[in-house]
């Protein structure tokens, strides 16, 4: 009789610390056997510290993949998983030094890199914005003569829509072009070589597309809506709605647009997700990121009998099928709470009478009493979600409204504001 202990996959799962996915991916990794390792961007001190397997700087690929190889040596690796952008290129990167199936560097650079991002898009005939990418270092009295308006400035690298800011004239183009330096500059980016993006603002509703792509196969899992109006001056996400109430020749074009674009990038294995805008011309490709939703967004999802996200990316990260795999139940929907101010956060009021509205299946509060709250174009996060299950998207979508509307948020402001030059 064979009592041999079955040694579980191990799946390295690479993120940042402030990631909200970590429990998500550890409970999936749990339900499936599989034994999680985490890589966190953090120093090998502090990872110690902390009891986390590695310890790693994102920014330094090179030392990263070595220190990924060396482990896997010693402990056998089936699979690299990035579970927010910060890791994409490494997780590519180190998956290729592995011999594990993931998409090539380049292709990972491309989705994470918007000027890399449009070019290859633009070169593919994928319906994109007309962009142009300029020198952070320019005179913005010069930039402003030169494009079309209305215009969105936007940072090359930067995630979450940081930086994203919309101008209709040249005054509005000056005002935001300052602002995102200064962000870019806070965030250790060197002035004389950096280079940001403008584009034409394209109008319509927008839409985001989670999928699994499989040696280039796009399995689309699911189609949200965004029904709030996203036209400026900043692009803060709201609601997600699934499913869309689109017509179906719509969301087939946008499945359609989706693969082209991740063809364009040589995206060929793992999760995406895809950002467009829809219009009378039909979709326009705005992002396409090689990793899953943000956030504690996916856990509105549901597939086959109850399996959430995290679950269906790590089968398919070990080479399970999954193409049959459908999204289960009726309607769902999330929203982001948007922070209204910059301040302290001292008090949030409502929570209970929010989540007694019919349809809610939860509030989370993800803020922290007395931080400091830094709103978009500069924040890089959320006051929490909300969550839906109904019938329909309608009255998902209704529910989330009025659980919103019985929030109230404490905020003091006694932090400065970002001041405009």
């Amino acid at each position: 009789m064979n009592t041999e202990k079955r040694e579980k996959k191990r799946v390295l799962l690479l993120m940042s610390p402030a990631t909200y996915r970590a429990g998500a991916f550890l409970s999936a990794a749990e339900r499936l056997d599989l034994q999680p390792v985490f890589g966190v961007d953090m120093p090998e001190q502090l990872a110690e510290y902390w009891h986390v397997p590695l310890g790693l700087d994102f920014t330094d690929i090179d030392k990263s993949v070595q220190m990924i190889v060396d482990y896997a040596r010693v402990h056998p690796l089936t699979a690299v998983l990035s579970v927010d952008d910060s890791a994409t290129e490494l997780a590519a990167h180190a998956a290729s030094a592995l011999h594990l199936a993931h998409n090539t560097p380049d292709s990972a650079e491309a989705a994470r890199d918007k000027w890399i991002m449009r070019r290859l898009m633009s070169a593919a005939g994928v319906p994109c914005p007309v962009f142009r990418n300029f020198p952070l270092s320019s005179d913005p009295s010069e930039l402003a003569t030169q494009v079309t308006y209305p215009c969105v400035l936007k940072p090359r690298r930067l995630s979450g829509s940081r930086g994203v800011i919309r101008a209709n004239n040249p005054e509005e183009f000056t005002t935001a072009f300052y602002r995102l330096k200064r962000l870019l500059l806070q965030e250790g980016y060197d002035e004389e070589h950096t280079t940001f993006l403008v584009e034409d603002f394209i109008p319509g509703g927008e839409v985001a597309l989670e999928g699994l792509l499989t040696q280039g196969q796009l399995k689309v899992l699911a189609l949200f809506d965004k029904p709030d109006p996203l036209d400026g001056p900043f692009f803060e996400e709201t609601i997600y709605v699934t499913p869309s109430r689109l017509p179906r020749a719509t969301q087939e074009a946008i499945a359609d647009c989706v693969t082209r674009a991740a063809a364009s990038l040589g995206l060929r294995h793992g999760p995406v997700h895809a950002e467009l805008r829809i219009n009378e011309q039909g979709p326009w490709m705005l992002e396409i990121a090689g990793r899953s939703i943000g956030g504690l967004c996916s856990s509105v999802l549901e597939f086959g009998t109850g399996m959430c996200l995290e679950e269906l990316i790590l089968r398919h990260a070990i080479g399970e099928e999954v193409r049959m795999i459908e999204r289960a139940g009726n309607a769902a929907g999330v929203m982001m709470i948007p922070i209204p101010a910059a301040g302290m956060l001292k008090g949030v009021h409502g929570v209970e009478e929010a989540r007694a509205v019919p349809l809610i299946t939860g509030v989370e509060i993800t803020a922290k009493l007395h931080h400091p709250l830094v709103p978009l174009p500069e924040g890089a996060s959320y006051l929490g979600f909300i969550f839906s299950r109904g019938e329909t998207p309608e009255a998902v979508e209704a529910a989330i409204r009025r659980a919103h509307a019985c929030l109230r948020f404490d905020i003091r402001r006694e932090i400065p504001m970002v001041t405009r030059r």
